[in-house]
């Protein structure tokens, strides 16, 4: 599990920006490094509580995988973190998306120019929908994998997506609009019309967030009155993960 000891390393990633009127502290932001540093780069997206326990958990558990993957968390909230479900949905009422696609990209670069010859893009939730989007309007990136969310269509539409995508969805997530099922199903004839390889997926009796499986993450669920998860799931769509990155980002 992700803590204070465990060995992320701290940088700053500068993007480009050409908008006179975002000011240069928001152009330049805070990423959390893991792994080999000549492996293929991943960079994880966050959900809408920020840069947390949860998101730092998934990105120690990626770099991990097969021979090691370099994961890459950008802080997209510039330090801050929601407590509470409703200042977590402040802060992405509040989240510059175009910005944040930026953010994305400009990670992807910075692992590019640090090792990693290919790179993939994951993020849960808020992150699951930025991911399908960098898919759309990132040209640098190899692979995404993105777990309930989807963008809006005035963000990216994934019919204009360019590279391959798999997408995981719980069958009794009520984020109508953003993860339910029928949302998802509408992703999966995009991307067959985008043209792109795909993998879309529905877990039963699996609801939104189904991949916080740490202790702070069960007990935040709890407390949000959603069900328990199968952990059997949660370790399928892992498998499915591990399968589609080192199907792309290998050498």
């Amino acid at each position: 599990m992700a803590d204070s000891a465990t060995p992320f390393k701290k940088v700053q990633i500068q993007r480009d920006d050409t908008n006179l009127l975002v000011i240069l502290s928001m152009q330049t932001f805070d990423a959390y490094v893991i792994g080999k540093d000549d492996a293929p780069g991943i960079v994880v997206l966050q959900e809408w509580w920020g840069v947390d326990f949860e998101i730092k958990n998934h990105a120690e558990k990626i770099s991990q995988f097969d021979s090691g993957y370099k994961a890459l968390i950008p802080d997209l909230y510039r330090g801050k973190v929601g407590l509470d479900v409703a200042e977590a949905q402040h802060l992405m009422d509040g989240l510059d998306w175009q910005g944040a696609v930026k953010d994305i990209q400009a990670s992807v670069n910075w692992l590019k120019s640090n090792g990693s010859k290919k790179v993939g893009v994951t993020g849960y939730c808020m992150g699951g929908a930025l991911a399908i989007a960098s898919s759309v309007l990132v040209p640098e990136v190899n692979a995404v994998v993105a777990f309930y969310g989807v963008p809006s269509p005035e963000l990216a539409d994934p019919v204009n997506a360019k590279a391959p995508v798999q997408a995981h969805f719980g069958e009794d997530d009520a984020f109508v609009g953003f993860s339910d099922v029928k949302t998802g199903k509408a992703l999966e004839e995009k991307l067959k019309t985008a043209g792109v390889p795909h993998e879309v997926y529905f877990y039963p009796k699996t609801g939104h967030a189904f991949m916080n499986k740490s202790p702070e993450g069960v007990e935040r669920r709890q407390k949000m009155g959603m069900p328990d998860v199968e952990d059997a799931a949660v370790e399928q769509a892992w498998s499915r993960f591990r399968s589609w990155m080192s199907r792309f980002l290998s050498a």
